[in-house]
């Protein structure tokens, strides 16, 4: 049905954009190499296409090739999902300079890194309210291997998270206060600890972040630390770096991720106040896209398919980005 749907979809697109075609242009979208971001892509592209008579090109999309491509040659026009820690510097200097702008500082809510509990823990323990409740209480989170020890799950090694979860395990003297920092061995690892402690009812406690389908799929609870972010200094000068480089960590909430959706200064000038207002306004509800995270990966769909599903399924969330006339072109189109 889907295939069929996006079949005939490209025709409807063809023909309610043709109108338009002339004002908004051709246009290029980094069409990310992670679910969320390959969502986000398409969405953008039937919205655009369908509702702005844009004529977009996906293209592909990676952190930091993405942002020099962009930053260098002015393609892609338009970057949904950009991740921007690793790229700060140089984007805040392009930002500055006008050669880039950013259309939207958050257009996933509810996002991030962090330590998180199975909500069945939550539920059966209400006082667990922070990490540094949770790390008073290394009983209730025993170690296959040790179990009077508390098992904190974290990165796997070569992962860059794992140096910040190792830091911040000293950082808040977990050794000494009961744990064992449990390496997971691989991205299955992590998820298959996560995924047996809920279908079994057992408590579990770890690394992860969000969007994800794994965080919708459990409907895990991201913990507050209990203290404040320490400074970027404590940060990115110790937390992010080799233990032998980080001598005095400091306890630490989790650096903020930011993700920005990044466009060109030519994107910006021809595309017209009413798909930058857009852009603006595209904001994805957590709990929305890691439900779609899980879709994805249930159905083991990609960009284009789920775009299709979450416009058909939530039309309450995307309508409000557009234009009652914008909204009847794109519903027309997916009819």
């Amino acid at each position: 049905m889907r295939i069929i749907k996006k079949a005939a979809l490209g025709f409807a697109l063809l023909s309610v954009g043709g109108v338009a075609m002339a004002e908004c242009g051709d246009i290029q979208i980094a069409e990310w190499n992670w679910a969320s971001g390959e969502l986000m892509a398409n969405v953008d592209k039937v919205i655009l296409e369908a509702g702005y008579g844009c004529s977009v090109e996906m293209v592909p999309g990676a952190t930091t090739t993405t942002f020099a491509s962009m930053n260098e040659k002015g393609q892609p026009d338009v970057a949904g999902e950009l991740w921007i820690n690793a790229v700060r510097d140089p984007l805040n200097k392009a930002f500055d300079e006008g050669s880039l702008h950013s259309a939207n500082g958050s257009p996933i809510t509810g996002l991030g890194e962090g330590w998180w509990i199975p909500p069945a823990t939550a539920e059966k323990h209400p006082e667990l309210k922070t990490v540094l409740d949770v790390l008073e209480r290394p009983d209730l989170f025993p170690d296959v291997e040790d179990p009077s020890k508390g098992a904190f799950v974290g990165c796997p090694a070569g992962w860059g998270c794992q140096l910040a979860n190792a830091n911040l395990f000293r950082a808040f003297d977990m050794e000494a206060k009961g744990w064992k920092l449990v390496d997971p061995g691989s991205a299955a690892g992590l998820d298959g600890s996560m995924t047996k402690a809920v279908e079994r009812g057992e408590n579990w406690f770890g690394y992860y972040w969000s969007p994800t389908a794994m965080i919708g799929k459990h409907g895990m609870v991201k913990l507050p630390f209990g203290v404040e972010f320490a400074g970027t200094e404590n940060w990115d000068g110790c937390i992010a770096l080799a233990e032998q480089d980080c001598a005095d960590p400091k306890p630490s909430a989790w650096t903020e991720s930011e993700v920005h959706t990044v466009v060109t200064d030519d994107f910006k000038n021809k595309a017209g106040e009413e798909v930058m207002d857009y852009l603006n306004k595209r904001v994805f509800p957590g709990e929305v896209m890691n439900g779609m995270l899980v879709y994805m990966g249930d159905n083991q769909a990609g960009g284009e398919d789920a775009a299709i599903e979450f416009l058909i399924q939530n039309g309450d969330v995307w309508e409000s980005w557009v234009s009652a006339e914008v909204a009847e072109k794109v519903k027309k189109a997916l009819n």
